[in-house]
């Protein structure tokens, strides 16, 4: 599979965008991964980059998004941060990837199991970790079943990934309420921002549409 130049990228709607990542995803579940030449493909992106996609997801080790959307060299730019979270930096740079570098479909991407969305379940505290994970908890406080204090820590694996959901809506919510360029993009429908959710079991990744 060759990389994406000027012209496919412009080919690429929000909704064909999406459909790249789910056979993407259907690909790497299935192990059948796309043949690449990616020396061939470091070579066509060396004067510019075309890529369709941005994803926002977790630093987590099993959760790399070229590898679980079988995505290649200048597919995707790939925004990574503890618990997928926005900041002014990471939406300067999905305000970079979707108005200057043309990609098409902004995917907030959650995971089962998130070690960060625990940590802010456990009102963990470390160093500069305390600060970070101060950005989850609304998600945390937005989950309100159960109430029982003693099950809404990373005990109870359910309540966990039910806060990794909500954590993902806010995210998008705050996308759009912290960056006018961006919501003005979606306005116009030049491009869609989803919500996303990895199996880290199963490899699949459930698209919140």
């Amino acid at each position: 599979m060759k990389a994406h130049t000027k012209e496919t990228q412009a080919a690429i709607t929000p909704e064909i965008a999406l459909q790249y990542l789910k056979e993407g995803n259907l690909r790497f579940q299935n192990n059948s991964k796309v043949n690449r030449d990616l020396q061939e493909q470091v070579t066509d992106t060396s004067k510019g980059q075309y890529p369709f996609a941005t994803i926002l997801s977790c630093i987590d080790s099993r959760v790399s998004s070229e590898l679980i959307f079988d995505q290649g060299i200048g597919d995707i730019f790939s925004a990574r941060v503890a618990g997928n979270f926005v900041n002014s930096d990471i939406l300067g740079s999905m305000e970079f990837a979707c108005k200057l570098a043309g990609t098409k479909l902004i995917v907030v991407l959650g995971h089962t199991a998130c070690g960060a969305v625990k940590g802010a379940c456990d009102d963990a505290k470390l160093g500069n970790l305390t600060g970070m994970l101060e950005k989850i908890k609304p998600a945390v406080e937005a989950v309100t079943s159960p109430e029982d204090a003693s099950l809404r820590n990373s005990s109870n694996i359910d309540f966990v990934n039910e806060v990794a959901a909500k954590n993902v809506q806010l995210t998008i919510d705050k996308i759009i309420e912290d960056s006018e360029v961006l919501a003005e993009m979606v306005q116009n429908n030049d491009i869609k921002i989803i919500g996303a959710m990895y199996d880290i079991h199963t490899g699949a990744v459930t698209f919140y549409e």
